[in-house]
């Protein structure tokens, strides 16, 4: 895959809502996938709303998240240095862009639906035969895009953070919507799988994850879509 581009979009979102409880994107959404790519020859750049640091959720730096992935990143001097200096996501060059993940995060509820910025990348990338990937909660990037006229979930077999797992995160009356259920209303063909377990949906150039569990096989599965892409576009 030399030669492939991805980017891969962080929250810059650092608490839910109004209230005092910390959030950020979800450091194993970021790290599993940024080496799947990596290590694959993928040229990545890592963006963000705001550009520069973005904020970490400091519940994914607790030991029973963190994994060999996470220790690799924050042990990456070179990964570390892209991280503190997101690009800003509206000064892209997308040109050329074969790919875009889109990590989770709480934060990305409250930043990345109704970011025109990010709109167009993706309605962009997925225009041209490219790929986008989103893991957990950066399937909200999703509600907005519109392709043809039409809900880009619309009739799309997909997958993203759960009803019931927000339950579980006690995080159900905190964020702005129930991810699930907005999906489901713009028709998307929702499937969740158990909570926590890893769960990937692809349907043609849409890759989607459930959880952070999910976070690498959403990357592999970038990478096998995007071979086709670069020779013929296919299916948005």
């Amino acid at each position: 895959m030399f030669g492939s581009r991805a980017v891969l979009v962080l929250t810059s979102t650092a608490r839910f809502g109004e209230s005092d409880r910390p959030t950020g994107f979800w450091y194993e959404e970021l790290a599993a996938p940024y080496y799947v790519l990596t290590d694959a020859g993928v040229e990545v750049t890592l963006v963000s709303p705001a550009g520069g640091q973005p904020p970490v959720d400091p519940a994914s730096l607790t030991p029973g998240a963190v994994t060999g992935a996470v220790d690799r990143f924050r042990a990456d001097p070179d990964a570390l240095a892209r991280l503190a200096a997101t690009e800003h996501l509206a000064d892209l060059d997308a040109s050329g862009l074969d790919s875009v993940i889109l990590v989770g995060g709480h934060g990305t509820m409250w930043d990345f639906p109704d970011n025109p910025p990010l709109a167009d990348l993706l309605t962009a990338v997925l225009s041209r035969g490219g790929t986008v990937g989103a893991v957990c909660h950066g399937a909200a990037a999703l509600v907005d895009i519109r392709v043809a006229g039409h809900p880009v979930v619309h009739g799309r077999q997909l997958t993203a953070f759960s009803d019931a797992e927000e339950e579980l995160v006690a995080a159900t009356g905190l964020v702005p919507f129930s991810l699930e259920q907005r999906l489901r209303a713009l028709g998307a063909r929702y499937a969740a799988g158990q909570p926590f377990a890893p769960h990937v949906i692809r349907d043609g150039q849409l890759v989607t994850g459930q959880n952070p569990a999910s976070s690498a096989r959403v990357a592999e599965l970038v990478i096998e879509a995007m071979r086709p892409a670069r020779t013929a576009p296919t299916r948005p």
